[in-house]
């Protein structure tokens, strides 16, 4: 099968396409003929050498959410599974194939009304934002701040704080992800590379932040963190920057929810994945699917994902998907330029 190595530790290019064995499903397990494989900033991490929590070593194929057809399946697993439309986790690595093996209880059907490219960008972003967000629990008049506003995660949670009856502020990078932000419900977006931009962070939460999602750490984590109201949530999802928030000797009473937790949201993964597929295919969630890439150029994509030029979500086209390299998804199009 064709497939995308990661060869050794270094830049995007160490990704490098090629041949390697179809993998043979095992006990309890389903072989996946991917059409789409989804991309997460973990994954550029890790590839570098720089993830906390690598999934594998290499030589190994990367990728941990993919889409497709249940093509065969292992023993003590229902043989009417074979022809199924699923999204699935593939454990950690192998999705960048293909060909993917995953377990059969991670396999989740695509419900009626939602597309494969809508379930696969929300499948592993969108069940990290409803335990984040059943967590955090936004509250009706709370202000609400979603850092990296503009990538696969930050989106959701800006839709899920605005649906709870939440006052939205975003932060992004450039102009563009701002847009995004507005266009999903964010009530003030700003620009973290702004030199004032803590500046009007305060001004736009003058009391306080009730609630915050950091996934960029390092100092601008730590601005957003002490800029929580007394009594305030900080959520830990995420290290853009290249480190952890510091949310040592806090300014006034405050609860973290560390990055830790996400393990325990791993543990009800099923669960919240077949949530949020239902809540999109109700119309209440919404992904974007910013830019897609053809397999072989998934070096390419680690590329612009690093580089900060990507909107939404990243994803691979593999086998039989109609999607085409750098098209625009469907729901990006709503978006002012």
């Amino acid at each position: 099968m064709r497939a995308v190595w990661w060869t050794k530790v270094g830049p995007p290019e160490v990704l490098v396409p090629g041949e390697a064995p179809d993998p043979i499903p095992g006990p309890g397990q389903v072989q996946i003929r991917v059409a789409l494989a989804g991309i997460h900033f973990i994954e550029t991490l890790t590839r570098a050498g720089r993830s906390p929590r690598p999934t594998a070593q290499p030589p190994a194929i990367l990728g941990n959410a993919v889409g497709g057809t249940i093509v065969a399946v292992g023993d003590g697993v229902e043989g009417s599974l074979v022809g199924q439309s699923v999204v699935s986790s593939t454990g950690g690595s192998g999705g960048y194939a293909e060909l993917a093996v995953a377990e059969a209880a991670d396999a989740i059907p695509v419900p009626r009304g939602l597309s494969l490219t809508d379930a696969v960008a929300l499948y592993s972003d969108g069940r990290t934002a409803m335990g984040l967000h059943r967590r955090a629990a936004p509250k009706p008049g709370e202000t609400v701040l979603v850092t990296s506003a503009g990538g696969g995660l930050g989106i959701l949670l800006i839709q899920l704080a605005t649906a709870a009856g939440a006052r939205v502020i975003a932060t992004a990078g450039n102009a563009r992800k701002l847009d995004l932000a507005r266009s999903l419900g964010a009530q003030v977006a700003i620009d973290y590379t702004a030199p004032d931009w803590a500046r009007q962070l305060a001004a736009a939460a003058p009391d306080g932040l009730d609630l915050a999602y950091d996934g960029v750490g390092g100092t601008i984590g730590r601005t957003v963190f002490d800029s929580l109201a007394p009594g305030g949530r900080f959520v830990v999802h995420g290290m853009a920057s290249g480190a952890l928030t510091d949310t040592s000797e806090p300014a006034k009473p405050v609860t973290v929810i560390g990055i830790a937790e996400l393990a325990s949201i791993a543990s009800e993964s099923r669960e919240l994945a077949t949530s949020v597929l239902a809540e999109a295919a109700a119309g209440r969630l919404r992904p974007v699917v910013g830019q897609t890439y053809p397999l072989e150029r998934a070096a390419a994509a680690h590329a612009a994902i690093e580089a900060r030029q990507t909107l939404g979500k990243t994803l691979l086209t593999v086998s039989g998907s109609p999607l085409v390299d750098g098209q625009v998804g469907v729901h990006a199009r709503d978006v002012a330029p």
